[in-house]
């Protein structure tokens, strides 16, 4: 299963390597031509059965949450940075891979019969430590250097329909292109996967200066609210009502004619949808949609439990709703 594979590759922002290398082998018999700009996105273009078509970009970011390593103590412990927005308070005692060779390690804080007045206060990045089992600078240093990237290790696991693992944001959106290229469109494609967008949506930013894009459609993760949360907190949206989506966040409103479009499409097709609670989190959307002199931009995305943290749960009926519905869009743009 693919996704399965999507979710366990290493990709922390600003080391996408492996996961690029796994999407650039997967799409590139399907795609009319490809390539990686200066920044690592992955560019690939298929062309449109109809002679006077549109442009569409699809985009969705390759890189996960993640850390790294910043220092080594004379004890053997690492020292770390989040690459990314990581609450403090769901990263102890989880366990990590380290680097290229994956070296295994824990998150760790002092033991909690030890913290006494400490207990109620969330401890910062700079008082928790990676340990890999070292106990000496130098013996850690045979496995891991000051630069490294950590992610958390999660196995992706599959019970029905729900699916748990790690990056669902946004390895959900990067599989849902991969199925959408297998196919050729009225309009021309644009299939694009960006890197950095969990600090900051860097790679999107680079990569639309070369994408003469008239609409794009932004293929995400997002947060599901059916989780403990406070009375005064809305409760959409939930796993198992259909794709999301974005009708404004933080970086974006979305385009009102190409969301009128888009409501039309999905009821004309029966397909299951749902709305962001607006003004929430932001996107590669809010990139996209203010380049050169303007992108008609929407965001589609699969609610998911726990997105930047060790593991996520997601349903693949909202998944599916999310392919179904950008399919069926691509073709009926005009």
């Amino acid at each position: 299963m693919i996704l399965k594979n999507l979710s366990e590759i290493f990709g922390p922002s600003g080391n996408e390597c492996e996961i690029r290398d796994f999407i650039v082998e997967t799409i590139k018999d399907h795609v009319d031509s490809l390539k990686i700009d200066k920044m690592g996105n992955i560019i690939a273009f298929k062309k449109g059965k109809n002679k006077n078509s549109k442009k569409v970009l699809l985009g969705a970011h390759m890189d996960e949450v993640g850390f790294m390593i910043k220092s080594i103590e004379e004890n053997g412990m690492l020292r770390f940075l989040p690459a990314g927005s990581i609450d403090k308070r769901v990263v102890i005692g989880k366990n990590v891979l380290i680097g290229k060779e994956k070296v295994k390690g824990v998150i760790c804080y002092k033991p909690i019969h030890l913290q006494r007045k400490d207990y109620n206060n969330i401890p910062d990045f700079d008082s928790l430590v990676i340990d890999i089992g070292s106990t000496e600078k130098k013996d850690a240093e045979k496995y891991v250097s000051v630069g490294d990237y950590a992610v958390f290790d999660t196995k992706f696991e599959k019970k029905g329909n729900i699916i748990k693992g790690k990056s669902f944001d946004d390895r959900l959106g990067c599989a849902a292109i991969i199925e959408i290229l297998k196919e050729r469109y009225e309009n021309d494609l644009f299939g694009a996967f960006f890197v950095q967008e969990e600090v900051g949506l860097r790679g999107s930013k680079a990569a639309v200066f070369n994408i003469p894009a008239d609409y794009a459609i932004v293929l995400e993760g997002t947060s599901a609210a059916d989780m403990p949360h406070s009375k005064d907190e809305p409760d959409y949206p939930k796993m198992g009502d259909g794709v999301v989506i974005t009708i404004s966040d933080r970086s974006f409103f979305v385009h009102k004619d190409l969301f009128n479009e888009t409501v039309s499409c999905a009821k004309e097709n029966k397909i299951k949808y749902q709305f962001k609670q607006p003004m929430v989190g932001g996107t590669d959307g809010g990139e996209i949609h203010k380049s050169k002199e303007g992108v008609k931009t929407i965001v589609f995305a699969v609610p998911s439990r726990y997105i930047h943290s060790p593991v996520s749960y997601a349903d693949l009926r909202d998944y599916r709703s999310m392919v179904d519905l950008t399919k069926k869009l691509l073709n009926k743009l005009k």
